[in-house]
Parts: structure tokens; C-alpha cells; sequence
């Protein structure tokens, strides 16, 4: 399959997902009040799109740069700590564990949920929260997300790590490629092999999961639905051979420092922060005896 056609495949089954989702949660009246005030609702979230507009223009445009800074710069390799680190706190790395049990249906199951079950966890809470009455929790959201790709871009830079498909075939099977080849005409197209430490997949997830529960007063059933489909991304990415065990807890733990950076600071307020202290700086610049 070509990339448009897969892109086209992706796009189909997703859309069906969230037409679905949107009926059954955010329901008739709530998405025909938020298409007739969408444009008061986009005004109140400019500066959180903007700012995640920013973030992954960076960090598409800049995949080349960061590959060369990160291989022949400031990554180190790690690929081997985490495999080292895995074996001797649990024995086995739970990767192996995983792939124990495979079998046809489970593979199918993981490879859906790493694909469509993943997108669509992280568009319907876009669609979820815009139709509410106020944009708090959208603006969360986003901003959490941008928060979720800006340190992922970084640590990335910082470590270079190979997952356990890349680490060593014979032990750790693809399966995603092997039941899904058609995937590695996108995957190629988004990621790099060494994109591993954290796993994004966990922390984008699991930021869904944890802002679902936080509110879960508007969408109680979305709480249910997000947990599992959060806990079966993460376990996809293991299952597949995609990440380590370790990759899915540092993704988890940068979930959580997402979503407290976007229950507790604001795009403004953030950018007002940094013009006060660049503000300062000058100031102390400019002032004779100053350093």
C-alpha cells in the first residue's frame, strides 16, 4: 500500500470511531451548540493551539537537525542500560513475557489499538472538550500535549535508545511489521528508530486517561474507555517490540508532569513569565556593573 492509501485507511476507521464516540458521549445537542459557537470557542483556545502548533512544526521541520545533534552531539546511547536495567529489576524483561503469549487475535488486537485505538484516543477529547461550555479543559489539554512533545523532543535528543525490535530481532519479534507491514510506510514517515526514551505513545495516552478522570463530572463514561484504551497502547508498544518496559514508565511519568503543567499554568501565563525574566535579565545587562 502507498502512504496515501494508508493514510486514507487510517483516516476512514478513525473518523468512523470519533462519529461514533461523539454520539454516544457528547451527544446531539452539545455538538450542534458547539458547531453554532465555534468560533468564540476557537478564539478562547488560540494561544494553546498556537503553542502546540509551534512545537510539532519544530519538531517535523527539525528531524534531520535533531538526528545529527543527537547522534553525533549530546545523545547518548542507552539502549543497552535499559535492556541491562530491565533484566536485573525483574528478571526478564516483561517485552519477552508479552510475546510469550502471542497469538493471532491478540497481535491483531495490539496492532489495531497501536494504530487506529491510539489515534482516536487522542482526537476525541479534542472533539469531547470543544463541544463543552467553557474551554478550561480543552486548553489542558493542549497544552498538556505540547508539553508531552516539547520534553519528549528533548529527551530525544539527550538519549538515544533502540527498541527492542531494533535491539535484537532474533530475541524480540517485530510483530508489527510482520502483521501490519503496510504500517512501516507510515511509521517511517512520522518517527525515528531511535525515538524510544520515553515512550510518547504511553505519555500522550496516559495524559488522556489522567485528564478524563480529573474530569470526569463531564464525560463519566469517557473515564472507562480512556483507561483501557490507555493501559492497551502502553501494553501494545511492549507487545510489538516497539519499547521497553522502562520507555512506557518514563512515558507515564512524563503524563504526569504534562498534565500538572496544564491543570496549573496557562500559555499566557507562561509566556508572560518568561518576558518578565528576560525583562529582568536586560535590565541587569544594561546597568553599569552588572555581569
Amino acid at each position: 500500500m502507498t502512504l496515501a492509501q494508508v493514510v486514507l485507511e487510517l483516516a476512514l476507521v478513525v473518523t468512523t470511531m470519533l462519529v461514533t464516540a461523539t454520539l454516544v458521549f457528547v451527544g446531539p445537542r452539545r455538538l450542534v451548540a458547539a458547531v453554532r459557537g465555534y468560533r468564540w470557542r476557537l478564539e478562547a483556545c488560540l494561544l494553546p493551539i498556537a503553542a502546540l502548533g509551534v512545537v510539532l512544526a519544530l519538531r517535523w521541520s527539525t528531524r534531520d537537525v535533531v538526528l545529527r545533534l543527537e547522534r553525533r552531539v549530546v545523545g547518548h546511547n542507552i539502549t543497552h542500560t535499559l535492556f541491562a536495567l530491565e533484566q536485573r529489576l525483574l528478571g526478564e524483561t516483561p517485552v519477552v513475557l508479552l510475546q510469550s503469549i502471542q497469538t493471532e487475535a491478540l497481535t491483531e488486537f495490539f496492532v489495531f489499538i497501536y494504530i487506529y485505538g491510539y489515534a482516536f484516543l487522542l482526537l476525541f477529547p479534542i472533539v469531547a472538550y470543544f463541544a463543552l461550555e467553557e474551554m478550561e479543559e480543552l486548553s489542558t489539554l493542549l497544552l498538556a500535549f505540547t508539553a508531552n512533545y516539547g520534553i519528549g523532543l528533548v529527551c530525544y535528543m539527550l538519549f538515544i535508545a533502540y527498541g527492542p525490535r531494533n535491539f535484537d530481532p532474533l530475541v524480540f519479534e517485530p510483530l508489527l511489521y510482520d502483521a501490519f507491514p503496510q504500517s512501516r510506510t507510515l511509521t517511517n514517515q512520522v518517527n525515528q528508530n531511535t525515538n524510544v526514551f520515553p515512550s510518547l505513545h504511553t505519555s500522550l495516552s496516559m495524559t488522556v486517561f489522567f485528564l478524563a478522570w480529573l474530569t470526569r463530572d463531564r464525560y463519566p463514561l469517557w473515564v472507562p474507555l480512556s483507561g483501557f484504551l490507555a493501559i492497551s497502547v502502553a501494553l501494545s508498544t511492549m507487545y510489538l517490540g516497539i519499547h521497553w518496559f522502562l520507555d512506557v514508565v518514563a512515558g507515564t511519568v512524563l503524563a504526569l508532569i504534562s498534565v500538572y503543567i496544564g491543570v496549573n499554568y496557562t500559555v499566557d501565563g507562561i509566556v508572560s513569565t518568561g518576558r518578565r525574566y528576560l525583562a529582568r535579565r536586560f535590565d541587569r545587562i544594561g546597568k553599569p556593573g552588572s555581569e
